[in-house]
């Protein structure tokens, strides 16, 4: 589940700290952080998931729930090897989740392989 449907007050500060109030298995809200830096890198003026330090080059960082509520989206002006900004932004949902109270950063699963249906008959 996104974290954002068990969190109050979410927020960014100094670029890069996700900050809120996230609900833990008891109920109750409780302060975390997590910093974005150590997860989301710039791939030449794009947010790239397992990278790092997107802050150092990003600017005007903003953080919002879209789509009726249901996209945490981290938005910046993110520079690129020729030195130009480029916009670019990125679904938190996808890989930043609420565990008991804390941010936690995970990867997807990859989707489930097909089961491979094979029958084999001997002539002889």
């Amino acid at each position: 589940m996104s974290f954002h449907l068990t969190a109050e007050n979410i927020h960014i500060e100094n670029k890069h700290m996700l900050k809120a109030r996230l609900r833990n298995k008891k109920g109750e809200n409780v302060d975390a952080h997590i910093d974005l830096n150590h997860h989301i890198g710039n791939d030449n003026g794009r947010f790239e998931w397992g990278g790092h330090g997107f802050a150092n080059t990003a600017k005007n960082v903003t953080f919002s729930i879209e789509g009726d509520g249901t996209v945490p989206v981290l938005r910046a002006s993110l520079s690129k090897e020729n030195g130009e900004q480029s916009n670019s932004d990125i679904n938190l949902s996808e890989r930043i989740k609420n565990r008991d109270g804390a941010f936690v950063f995970g990867i997807n699963p990859p989707a489930p392989s097909p089961a491979l249906n094979i029958s084999i008959r001997w002539f002889g």
